[in-house]
């Protein structure tokens, strides 16, 4: 309860500040660092909210609930963006959370979790489920991608790889269904390490959260979210341009450290308290929810704000993704870890953010 008063000292501070500053027409660069400074604690608020009612309304409710606004962040500033015709920087943020989850948050979670033990172990049947539903992801974005290149006609191609996407969406949209059908219901016990660790916390935890408070804040923090992230949408380019960062750059790196710091956070400090089931299922199931709900949801409603969202993403976006996937998928497949596998991963996430940020083009 503490770090929560904490966050909404902090709000209480932040929120009128970003508000005045953009009422009194101060200058973009302002208003960029005061709404990041604001989306961040309302982030951790949120997945504060999201996590009390998990433990309210049972672990099946509970878990979906998590599924659903495990992201909510990430997903409210794509909207946003894309509503702004923000394209280029909707997508680059789908490469970076995938990027951050697969490569930053659980490479910092195998680092910081394994300093001072020989290793850890985890569950190995999330990164089994998780690696093969990703590999559906990387399938559903480098097909379309490789036939933009392939295809004279930019018209001609851009009508078919929307078409294209919409049928992919929809595919991916039942897929995450059915994972969560595969993880709630049918084959609830294969991960029942993880629930076990849930339900270890709750018994040292005996006090029941209330739900009315709690369905009230998670409303008023996802409107306010939703109001910092159209203030940051809002200047983002133009400070971005002043700085000399690519709008690219911006969506891989920016973006999806602002969405996912609570979450970044969160499978950190389970991993150093070594509960790695815990921490891998928060990181990998993230990157679960972008590729099998956000994008499908940026897609289908791409159309109705009068900006197409198509899966044709640049080489390198997709050379990332794959390179990502198939580097955590060798790491966390054995279900153990240590401090070195943390560092390898982290080693390749800052190879691939120094790529974004010099503009390399492959040949």
């Amino acid at each position: 309860m503490a770090s929560q008063s904490r966050i909404l000292i902090v709000l209480t501070v932040l929120l009128p500040l970003s508000v005045l500053l953009h009422r009194f027409g101060a200058s973009e660069e302002w208003i960029f660092i005061s709404s990041i400074a604001s989306i961040i604690p309302l982030a951790i608020l949120l997945g504060t909210a999201t996590e009390r009612l998990a433990e309210r309304l049972g672990p099946s409710i509970g878990a979906l609930l998590t599924a659903l606004f495990g992201n909510a962040t990430e997903l409210i500033i794509a909207l946003i963006a894309l509503r702004a015709g923000l394209t280029d920087i909707v997508k680059a943020s789908i490469t970076g959370s995938v990027m951050a989850n697969l490569l930053l948050a659980l490479g910092l979670s195998m680092l910081i979790g394994g300093l001072g033990r020989q290793e850890q172990g985890f569950s190995s049947v999330i990164p089994r489920v998780n690696g093969t539903a990703m590999t559906l992801a990387v399938l559903s974005i480098l097909i379309p991608s490789l036939s933009g290149l392939s295809r004279v006609g930019t018209a001609v191609v851009r009508e078919d790889s929307i078409h294209f996407s919409e049928f992919v969406a929809w595919i991916l949209l039942i897929v995450y269904a059915l994972t969560l059908l595969f993880s709630l219901k049918t084959h609830r016990s294969l991960y029942q390490p993880v629930a076990e660790l849930n339900s270890g916390s709750n018994h040292q935890n005996q006090s029941t959260p209330p739900l009315i408070p709690w369905l009230c804040t998670l409303l008023v923090v996802t409107i306010a979210i939703a109001y910092e992230s159209e203030l940051f949408v809002g200047v983002v380019e133009v400070v971005t341009d002043r700085i000399g960062l690519s709008d690219v750059f911006t969506g891989v790196i920016l973006l999806p450290l602002l969405g996912g710091t609570a979450e970044y956070f969160t499978a950190v400090s389970m991993a150093r308290k070594n509960k790695m089931d815990l921490s891998v299922s928060v990181a990998l199931s993230s990157t679960l929810l972008i590729a099998l709900l956000v994008v499908p949801v940026l897609v289908l409603t791409g159309p109705m704000m009068g900006h197409p969202f198509d899966l044709n993403f640049g080489i390198y976006e997709v050379v990332a993704v794959i390179f990502a996937v198939v580097v955590s998928n060798l790491v966390s497949l054995d279900g153990r870890s240590d401090w070195l596998e943390g560092i390898l991963l982290l080693a390749a996430y800052a190879i691939l953010a120094a790529g974004f940020f010099f503009q390399i083009t492959p040949v």
